[in-house]
């Protein structure tokens, strides 16, 4: 047990705001750091962080006792625990002693609460690093891949209807909106609350459907950067929603919207299309919600716009505040504008670099985040019963294989445009009947159609093959050489594109042959 020396303060946890902040109630000679929130203190010191939940009283949480305190912390302990049981470790009793002095675990009289946690480095949040530049495409595949064991493992709640759930989501944040449209654009704030109303009204019955499969369960509700570190290499989502089990009781898909949206807000939209499709690659029980993409990621831009504003409205003298606001608020329109879904397949041989041309125009075709891309090499693995990046032997080559992997894609692809989203087709395509079939689709989908064919010479084909680690393709050298010898036979209105040079002027190529699509892109 160790113990401070400092008097009592007659303010509310003012002492033990004091007691831990000096260090002496936690054994710590060296300086703490102090961190607060609208409703808790964290202090830091050495390799623990403690946190300790403020007095406060708000609409939608009361930590106004001690054991409002204990009740939080206790669930913050047990919930975050599911996704980060490295970083939670107890929740100690703050004790006052009969002289005074308040102590952890004492046998005093317990006067709070605090939760301790492990220390994570600073610049750990992904909300740091992505201030500092694009995220690394193979660590938000971890991250994903955890997502995806989480959401799978999370208690399904039965409710029985997902969509009177969100409608009442939606219709609170619009009250939280209206409360301070007074330092947003007016205009503007009545056409997103119009434009999410009739998003609701379109999108109820498959929010039912999808409550009914079991879809909505106790996930985190708070999945943004700011609540990801990375921790010896791997990202951790922390702090979830854990004051009100109702909020963070959600669809799984708006779990997944919040990081998409703080991904496409910052300016990495890649990211959030990686991040997008990663997760259906994983998790295709949810590719029946793509249409729903949009609005969850609209109303979770629409929450942090009005948290923002009102935070403009306390403090004028930060005018970044309402920038920001302004920009979540424009975030959400965008989100909500219709965009027309369009199929486009990219075809060639092996080291063409048909997966770095899909994802370097998903993002930026049809609704947020993006498009769908459908890779052969994933939905093969997906076939075998293994993860994408798991080499399969040559059995799993045959013809037979084949025929199942095109079957699937066609059949994905179809769903995806029936829900009005744009989708990339990244295969070989080596066989006419497969490049007709792709164009079929769409047709029957009443949606345009653009095939590339990307060519490149055998050498360099190889040495890009060659040069592959952790990829879902298991071509190798003497895979593309073979290939070479393909007669793919007439490739009637696929457009060719020189897949030669850098990525970027690969892309540029292929962009001027989408044409017009360059004028209704994602701006």
């Amino acid at each position: 047990m160790t113990r401070s020396t400092l008097p009592a303060a007659p303010e509310p946890q003012a002492d033990i705001m004091a007691a831990l902040g000096s260090g002496l109630l936690l054994g710590e000679a060296m300086p703490v750091r102090r961190i607060d929130t609208h409703c808790a203190s964290i202090f830091l010191a050495g390799d623990r962080a403690w946190k300790v939940k403020r007095a406060v009283r708000f609409p939608y949480l009361d930590f106004s006792t001690p054991d409002l305190r204990r009740q939080a912390l206790e669930a913050e302990l047990r919930l975050n625990r599911r996704t980060a049981p490295g970083l939670y470790h107890r929740v100690h009793a703050m004790t006052r002693q009969a002289d005074g002095e308040l102590a952890l675990d004492g046998a005093g009289e317990t006067v709070d609460w605090v939760l301790e946690m492990t220390r994570f480095p600073d610049g750990a949040l992904l909300s740091e690093r992505a201030a500092k530049g694009p995220l690394d495409q193979a660590m938000l595949a971890t991250l994903v891949d955890g997502m995806v064991a989480f959401h799978r493992g999370a208690d399904v709640v039965d409710t029985p209807s997902g969509s009177a759930r969100f409608r009442r989501a939606i219709e609170g944040n619009i009250d939280s909106l209206d409360a301070v449209a007074a330092g947003l654009e007016a205009d503007k704030v009545a056409r997103l609350v119009a434009a999410l109303r009739v998003a609701m009204s379109a999108q109820s019955a498959l929010l039912d459907r999808r409550a009914a499969a079991g879809r909505v369960r106790h996930l985190h509700g708070d999945l943004h950067l700011g609540n990801i570190a990375l921790v010896d290499g791997v990202p951790l989502p922390f702090d979830c929603l854990e004051f009100d089990e109702e909020l963070a009781t959600i669809d799984t898909l708006y779990d997944l919207a919040f990081l998409l949206m703080d991904l496409w807000h910052r300016g990495l939209r890649a990211e959030a299309n990686l991040v997008f499709n990663r997760y259906l690659d994983l998790m295709p029980e949810d590719a029946d919600g793509v249409a729903l993409l949009p609005m969850l990621i609209a109303l979770r831009a629409t929450i942090r716009a009005h948290v923002l504003a009102a935070q403009a409205a306390r403090h004028p003298d930060q005018p970044a505040l309402a920038e920001a606001a302004r920009a979540l608020l424009d975030l959400a329109l965008h989100c909500l504008l219709p965009r027309a879904a369009l199929m486009v397949g990219i075809g060639g041989l092996s080291g063409t670099g048909k997966t770095t041309l899909a994802r370097q125009l998903a993002p930026r075709l049809g609704p947020v985040p993006g498009a769908r891309v459908l890779r052969s090499d994933v939905l093969r693995k997906h076939l075998a019963g293994v993860g994408p990046e798991i080499p399969l032997p040559l059995a799993a080559y045959g013809p037979g294989t084949g025929a199942a992997v095109y079957g699937m894609l066609a059949e994905m692809a179809a769903a995806t445009l029936y829900q009005g989203h744009a989708v990339i087709g990244d295969a070989v395509f080596a066989r006419l009947a497969e490049r007709r079939a792709l164009a079929d689709i769409a047709r029957m989908s009443g949606v345009r159609f653009v095939g590339l064919w990307l060519e490149a010479e055998e050498a360099e084909r190889v040495r890009r093959v060659s040069g592959r680690r952790g990829d879902a393709s298991d071509a190798d050298a003497a895979v593309a050489s073979a290939q070479s010898a393909y007669d793919v036979g007439a490739l009637e209105d696929w457009q060719c594109v020189n897949a030669a040079g850098s990525a970027i002027e690969m892309g540029a190529r292929a962009w001027r042959c989408l044409g017009v699509l360059a004028t209704e892109a994602n701006a």
